[in-house]
């Protein structure tokens, strides 16, 4: 599967690793459901996505999902962190990050951790 949670994260902490090209199954399997069940705890969700170099893009209909995540209440999102080295979605993020409910911050993928304790 493209999309892989990371374990040992802080209860209001999810994190996903994605590689390959990521589809709408993923959403629906591995994405939708963390952060369902991360809002039903009430406390804000904080986000680490670290799209490595094997990352090989969205499908359609996982962008299509990825659209679908503005239903999520805006005051459940606490702050995300993405990390990558793809420079195209990094500038993607600080060109449109004022449309997500959240603090974002991009990171470069030798600062995963750092990406991880910025989040918590």
């Amino acid at each position: 599967m493209p999309l892989q949670p990371i374990s040992d994260l802080p209860v209001a902490t999810i994190g996903f690793r994605a590689s390959g090209k990521v589809t709408a199954d993923d959403y629906a399997k591995v994405l939708d459901p963390a952060i369902r069940e991360a809002v039903e705890r009430e406390e804000p969700v904080n986000l680490v996505y670290v799209l490595g170099e094997d990352f090989d893009g969205y499908s359609l209909g996982a962008m299509a999902k990825d659209l679908e995540l503005v239903k999520v209440p805006r005051d459940a999102w606490g702050r995300i962190a993405l990390v990558t080295d793809h420079r195209m979605l990094g500038e993607a993020v600080h060109l449109f990050g004022f449309l997500i409910p959240a603090r974002v911050r991009v990171f470069p993928l030798a600062e995963e951790s750092d990406a991880l304790a910025w989040v918590q």
